[in-house]
């Protein structure tokens, strides 16, 4: 059985990305890793060469800037990693550069991948995620976010990003038949500090509007501060983070509290939310995959 792991990345540096961190953390189970490098001019190409030289290996890149609309270029740029991988790969397992897979769940993850090998049905496999907020102590607790989305495929090219880059569908807009990985997302999209965060503020919007747009909103803004924003509800994180973080998380030199005892969802979430943790079920939550029953 053979691995391939892919992603795209651009501005790692500008942004903050830990890049290094999500592509080590699956390195384990990889045979190689596929990395899109978009044009970027803060030493992101140097600084991808150095993640592992025999296994990680770069493809150049130049994002379109006429896919300035619905993130759709977060998808053509995974598609274009996910087409330079050979044919020789059974399963292709997918990380954006904010994602992070902990050690412990590793092993489990191989395991499926072996026993999933030959039934053909499955196309894919689920991991569910872990959204961290402001700070690395606590995590986001809302209905509103997804719990759970694709990170492993085969190496079927029939197989595409969907939308912004989220998760996959199969030509000609099919969801995925999937079962659950045994893994988990460790999701740091938003624990950034300020200044790293308002970069990726920026570039994200670009990705959705144009640059009259963006002039409007960031004008006269101070780009070395963020307002974290309002969130729902955010819990204490009382895991443990994975080995591959623990040098970042040491450097994290800016403050972010909550009060977890707020909660601003509005009270048919905060029902939803508590059916789910009660009991698994799900209402009313849009999923994107078919889970079939394990066998």
């Amino acid at each position: 059985m053979k691995v391939t792991g892919f992603s795209f990345i651009r501005n790692a540096i500008r942004c903050d990305y830990p890049i290094c961190e999500a592509i080590r953390s699956i390195l384990p189970v990889c045979d190689e890793v596929v990395v899109a490098v978009g044009e970027s001019d803060d030493g992101t190409l140097d600084l991808v060469r150095q993640i592992h030289p025999a296994k990680v290996l770069i493809l150049p890149t130049v994002w379109d800037e006429n896919l300035r609309t619905g993130g759709r270029v977060f998808a053509a740029e995974t598609d274009k990693a996910f087409h330079a991988i050979g044919e020789d790969t059974d399963w292709c397992f997918y990380i954006q550069a904010d994602e992070v897979v902990h050690e412990n769940s590793l092993n489990t993850i191989h395991e499926n991948m072996k026993k999933y090998l030959h039934r053909k049905q499955v196309e894919g496999l689920l991991f569910d995620f872990i959204h961290f907020w402001g700070s690395y102590r606590y995590v986001v607790n809302s209905p509103h976010w997804h719990k759970r989305e694709i990170r492993i495929i085969r190496n079927d090219k029939r197989i595409f990003s969907y939308k912004d880059s989220m998760g996959f569908r199969k030509m000609p807009n099919r969801k995925l038949r999937v079962l659950h990985s045994g893994g988990i997302i460790y999701h740091y999209g938003h624990v950034k500090p300020p200044h790293a965060m308002m970069q990726k503020s920026i570039e994200m919007d670009k990705q959705w509007h144009d640059d009259a747009w963006i002039s409007r909103k960031y004008s006269g803004v101070d780009l070395q501060t963020y307002d974290y924003g309002i969130i729902e509800a955010l819990d204490h994180f009382e895991g443990t983070h994975p080995a591959v973080m623990q040098a970042r998380i040491a450097k994290a030199n800016w403050v972010f509290t909550y009060d977890t005892s707020q909660n601003k969802l509005p009270w048919k979430q905060k029902i939803k939310q508590w059916i789910y943790e009660k009991t698994g079920w799900e209402i009313g939550t849009y999923k994107n995959y078919i889970l079939l029953k394990d066998e």
